[in-house]
């Protein structure tokens, strides 16, 4: 498509504009990669939000009090890059030369932590939507929790820039319904509105009226027609900042504004625009096409002011914390631990502590913990989606945060992916500590938003219940099989099983600790026996990931070198205590291993590993109610893994568990066979009932070297 060459500059604000799509431009046709269409089309837009409404400061890009961007349109990192050097953040030129390189500060998509001035880490199209609602959630809660009549020191706002892309995206859908809802006033996002994608027109596969539709969501909407008109732009700005419902402006830009022969094209969209167009594009501006990377002066004169205007800003807000201090003291240092993080002292002293025999689900036992914990962290923050009675996630008596109210309980609704990106947006902002519920299998549902707050390293607290076949009657489409193994499968992600109420409790307690990324806790609906021993190793042995419940002995009960370690986790737990009483009366020195955590266990010295698990004792049996994928790691090539391979079935739990094998006679059973060398590898009985979809499978049995067809049997 051929446009009209622009004419010359006329203006600094032009000029300016124009700098943000010409080091665009260099910095993909330098990678040669990128998406260079966006950052051209889009720039007059974050030129007016973050020269004429971005409180923020440049040289403090963690202040607190900073309103929040997210460029939710990721793709788009270059526009990002450019505003962030060129309003003088710690990013310098180089690094923009450095576009998508290893090592470098400009990675292909926006990453937290690693680029001062990135509040959040998007890509994935929709995600950066939904961190932006939470990070207004964030704000709300706190300004309801800390602001003073005459102290109102957190009044900050939210901004971000999506594409046609993250408004298609199932999750901006449920994170907008939930921001309507919530009347989230502070929150404004630029819809970079240029009826593009990568396939081509939006037209082919989008004919709504997206407005209507975040009209009936409760917001506020505006259109900007010419997406080049720098005036309308600030007058849409500043009319949604008066209206008390969150904003979507609607901006009606070109992508690859510019390019004779690619505006308006999807050809501007992914691939770097090549030397002749970039030429012609310059050409275009009035810009001198052998300069590469230029700055001109009267445009760096025009960011570089957000430097002072930053220092100002901070400068005031320090005043205000100031006589907040004076004026409320308690509350000034409540806010100051809550920022750096810290926890108070004693803040688990009141924790509960089971006594062996008591019969509690470990949901139940979530439940008590984070009572207790609520009363004494007021930045625990969070709920679930539309399960809270059967997660047992509400903080008694914390309130609910509504549109009028901004209490300590989140009704997330049934949007278990904008939960998670929404909680992943409260840990970005700071000062709360967010958790989120739902049953363990619906955790697919979320795992995009999982894999990004682990990829952030955000201190994301999951709680997971309904956490095996054994929730029952529900049957196979709410009985999660696969998903220990996924989950674990995740860098950074902590899964944690715990085995009875005590290590509930102390599961609770490490995702309380653990600062540097999230933490999921999988907890059972069914009751379960209080272990042993664990009210007094748990605490320890939950935060080393695995420890030894049951150690082996001799005949005069002194502790010996096992024969044989069985390892579980989770309601199995109960199954490997009681198999070692069997064996041990058989004379068999078995240890018990509680496995909680897989990736705690992995992070422990290896001395301590070997004390766990020492290598001459290779005779080994994992029990657990899942696939068995990884357990080979810890059992090593001469034991077994009694495992589930298939999906579950509708039944009462104790049923499902018989028909499937997991009982104490069959884990003695697999135990003896393991140590006469007649069985080793996958261990997956087949029930009687074949369910949809199924085919019945061969039994492993003593006896025999494994089973045809049985993944890691021994054929």
């Amino acid at each position: 498509m051929t446009v009209t060459a622009r004419p010359t500059p006329t203006t600094d604000h032009r000029l300016a504009v124009d700098t943000i799509r010409t080091l665009s431009i260099d910095g993909v046709q330098q990678a040669n990669s990128g998406h260079p269409g966006a950052p051209m089309g889009a720039a007059p837009m974050a030129y007016v939000l973050w020269t004429r409404f971005l409180r923020h400061a440049p040289t403090s890009p963690d202040w607190f009090d900073r309103d929040r961007f997210v460029l939710s349109a990721g793709h788009a990192s270059m526009l990002l890059y450019s505003l962030l050097h060129l309003t003088g953040y710690d990013l310098a030129l180089d690094e923009l030369k450095q576009f998508r390189q290893y090592g470098s500060r400009t990675p292909g998509h926006p990453e937290y932590g690693l680029t001062p001035g990135v509040d959040a880490t998007t890509g994935p199209l929709g995600q950066g939507f939904a961190n932006a609602v939470g990070m207004a959630i964030a704000e709300r809660r706190l300004a309801a929790e800390f602001n003073q009549p005459g102290h109102q020191l957190i009044d900050h706002w939210t901004y971000g820039i999506c594409s046609d892309g993250d408004l298609q995206e199932g999750l901006s859908a449920e994170a907008a319904s939930l921001a309507g809802h919530l009347r989230l006033s502070k929150l404004v996002f630029l819809w970079d509105d240029n009826h593009v994608q990568l396939d081509g027109p939006t037209g082919m596969a989008w004919s709504e009226d997206v407005l209507k539709r975040f009209e009936a969501y409760g917001w506020d909407t505006r259109r900007v027609e010419d997406g080049t008109d720098l005036d309308a732009i600030e007058a849409a700005l500043a009319a949604a900042r008066e209206d008390a419902r969150p904003s979507l402006i609607a901006v009606r830009t070109e992508i690859g504004y510019g390019s004779p022969n690619r505006e308006g094209t999807q050809k501007a969209h992914g691939s770097p625009l090549g030397p002749d167009e970039v030429r012609l594009t310059k050409e275009a501006y009035g810009w001198d096409p052998e300069q590469s990377f230029h700055i001109p002066e009267p445009a760096l004169r025009l960011f570089r002011g957000a430097v002072p205007r930053g220092e100002e800003l901070l400068s005031d807000w320090r005043s205000r914390l100031e006589a907040y201090t004076e004026a409320h003291p308690a509350e000034a240092q409540e806010l100051q631990r809550r920022m750096t993080g810290t926890l108070p002292d004693g803040w688990d002293s009141e924790l509960p502590r089971y006594e062996v025999g008591d019969a509690v689900a470990t949901r139940n036992a979530s439940n008590e913990t984070l009572q207790v914990l609520g009363a004494v962290l007021p930045e625990l923050f969070g709920g679930a989606a539309d399960l809270s009675e059967s997660n047992l996630t509400d903080i008694k008596g914390a309130g609910e945060f509504q549109a009028e109210e901004a209490g300590r309980n989140i009704r997330f609704g049934v949007r278990e992916h904008a939960m998670g990106g929404a909680v992943n947006g409260i840990a970005y902002h700071g000062a709360l500590m967010p958790y989120a519920g739902t049953f363990l299998n619906f955790s697919d549902y979320m795992r995009g938003s999982v894999r990004l707050a682990a990829l952030s390293r955000l201190h994301v607290i999951y709680v997971w219940t309904h956490d095996s076949v054994g929730l029952g009657e529900d049957g196979p489409t709410h009985q999660p099989v696969e998903h220990y193994a996924s989950l674990r499968a995740m860098p950074n992600l902590w899964f944690l099983r715990p085995g009875d109420a005590n290590e509930a409790v102390a599961a609770w307690r490490l995702a309380v600790e653990r600062r540097d990324g999230p933490i999921a806790l999988a907890f059972t609906r069914q009751k379960l026996p209080t272990l042993a021993r664990t009210a007094e190793l748990a605490a320890e042995g939950v935060s080393r990931g695995a420890y030894v419940l049951a150690d082996a002995t001799n005949e005069e009960g002194d502790p010996a070198q096992p024969d044989l370690i069985l390892l579980a986790t989770g309601s199995e737990l109960q199954l490997a205590m009681a198999a070692r009483e069997e064996l041990s009366r058989e004379g068999i020195r078995t240890r018990v291993v509680s496995m909680p955590c897989w990736e705690r266990f992995e992070e422990q010295e290896g001395r301590y590993r070997d004390e766990v698990l020492p290598v001459e004792c290779t005779k080994r049996v994992s029990i657990e109610a899942g696939a068995s994928l990884g357990w080979d790691r810890w059992v090593g090539p001469e034991g077994a893994m009694i495992a589930i391979e298939r999906f579950g079935a509708s039944a009462p739990a104790q049923d499902i568990f018989e028909r499937f094998g997991f009982t104490v006679q069959r884990v003695v059973e697999v135990a003896r066979g393991v140590l006469t060398g007649d069985l080793q590898g996958v261990v997956s009985p087949a029930p009687d009932h074949v369910g949809p979809g199924e085919v019945p499978e061969h039994k492993a049995e003593p006896g025999g070297q494994g089973v045809p067809g049985d993944r890691g049997a021994t054929e």
